[in-house]
């Protein structure tokens, strides 16, 4: 019996504001949920792992999960692509909640040690290289290709909000009932995150596979014809057209995006291209795909060089800057208050304002500005002028970070946009933090100044990548 998904046809020309499109904000309540389930979590985990353990047990337990994250991501790109972004969401936040869960009953009635929350650690691990890939796509299909810079906007307010309410839930939860009540705490965030996600609604893309079938696809005037059997990217030819929407060029044309709704998600099985097909020829494709791409593969570099030079003095280098300079625990605290700030300012500007003209040469000029930012922090002659440092390289990371978030979506085949968010999740989640223990040494030995400047000018080089390569520069988002 073949299944057919409702459609919704949208008004011709009309694309509703991501921040008055219920659909939009039931998935922003979703991922907020679930983002500060996140938070409670981790604290949930550390204060477990202190309690049960030694210190450098407590950081294996803490580190054990970036393993299978780093080493699976690809592959969790390749399951999104295949399955579809909102059923793979919906299946990781119920193992991720069920698993928090069973640790929670197991704490709240033995005392198992440090294996169970190294198992959890690991299973939260490997969920999360399913997970950040297939939310990463999520977006393009809960709004239209005009509304994706807002729409990144709004889940930079909502990643802040949880950072900043997630560590006080978790401890109020460990406060209340220990380490056990605030996992239960967590799976049940995450838990609500699973009925909106279930409500929400997905757009058919321009070039989307066909993975229900009988659906149909909204014309111009309202109507509804048969949508076209979309055809996959050559990985030798990567300026093929898809629909009217040229793919590997920095012009994304006047393409009708999101002008059918599907009402309930995802078909069940595999699209018919894929069967025959393996995991690995589909990864490996999708590796083809960006670095054959005249706009996404040069922004792959760009973000890799703004993550590696940013990372490092953001985390532990700020923390041996605020030491060196007797700054004490209250100057990190307001200079990284500073940076949040900063971030959440860029965040609502692009919450409120929606798309930015020239997002190309704006993200370059953004990155360049902000390392410039990221130098002068090391020195700063006190804790104001850090202060106002952090909060120039909050806005403009953020505003730069939020941009690339958004070309990223526009200009991707959504054939391979699982797989485009794997590799960039990889590259943010997996390459810098290496920087991380470099950074520390580098200090040990050279001091925060040099290594600071060091680090601003390897950020500045994503801009001058974006700057180098014609069509990244004169990328666009769509209207």
């Amino acid at each position: 019996m073949t299944r057919t998904a409702s459609v919704i046809p949208a008004r011709a020309g009309v694309e509703r504001p991501a921040h008055r499109d219920g659909n939009v904000l039931r998935w922003l309540a979703a991922y907020t949920a679930s983002m500060i389930g996140d938070n409670v979590y981790y604290l949930a985990l550390s204060w477990a792992a202190v309690r049960a353990g030694s210190p450098a047990q407590t950081g294996l337990v803490m580190t054990v999960s970036a393993v299978p994250r780093a080493l699976l991501m690809l592959g969790g790109g390749v399951i999104a692509d295949r399955l579809g972004p909102r059923r793979v969401v919906i299946g990781s936040d119920a193992v991720r909640c069920a698993a928090v869960l069973a640790v929670a009953v197991l704490l709240s009635t033995t005392d198992p040690g440090l294996w169970p929350l190294a198992v959890l650690a690991v299973v939260f691990g490997t969920v999360d290289a399913v997970f950040m890939p297939a939310v990463g796509a999520l977006p393009a299909r809960v709004t239209g290709r005009g509304q994706l810079a807002r729409v990144q906007g709004m889940r930079g307010l909502a990643v802040r909000l949880a950072s900043v309410v997630g560590g006080p839930l978790g401890a109020l939860g460990v406060a209340l009932g220990g380490a056990a009540a605030a996992f239960g705490l967590a799976a049940l965030l995450i838990a609500v995150s699973v009925p909106l996600l279930v409500s929400v609604r997905m757009r058919a893309l321009p070039g989307d596979r066909a993975k229900t079938p009988g659906v149909r696809e909204a014309t111009a005037d309202g109507g509804a014809g048969e949508a076209a059997e979309p055809q996959r990217t050559s990985s030798v030819d990567r300026s093929a057209t898809v629909g009217s929407a040229t793919v590997g060029s920095a012009t994304v044309g006047s393409a009708t995006v999101g002008s059918a709704t599907v009402g309930s998600g995802e078909p069940s099985g595999e699209p018919a291209e894929y069967r025959g097909a393996t995991a690995w020829r589909d990864l490996v494709d999708g590796l083809r795909y960006v670095r054959g791409h005249r706009v996404l593969a040069p922004l792959m570099l760009a973000i890799s060089l703004g993550d590696l030079g940013f990372v490092g003095p953001l985390n532990v280098g700020l923390a041996l800057l605020a030491d060196e300079r007797g700054w004490g625990a209250s100057g990190m605290g307001w200079t990284l208050a500073g940076f949040g700030a900063g971030a959440g300012a860029a965040s609502l500007l692009l919450a409120l304002r929606g798309r930015l003209p020239h997002a190309g040469q704006v993200a370059a000029y953004a990155i360049l500005a902000g390392s410039v930012a990221i130098g002068y922090l090391a020195h700063a002659p006190g804790v104001p002028a850090a202060v106002g440092a952090a909060v120039l390289v909050g806005l403009l990371a953020g505003l730069s970070g939020a941009l690339c978030g958004a070309l990223l979506q526009t200009q991707s085949d959504p054939a391979y946009l699982g797989r485009v968010t794997a590799l960039a999740s990889l590259v943010s989640l997996g390459l810098a933090p290496l920087s991380m223990p470099l950074s520390a040494a580098a200090i040990g030995v050279w001091g925060t100044a040099p290594v600071f400047v060091v680090s601003a000018a390897v950020c500045g080089l994503g801009g001058v990548v974006i700057l180098c390569f014609g069509h990244l520069r004169r990328a666009e988002l769509p209207r």
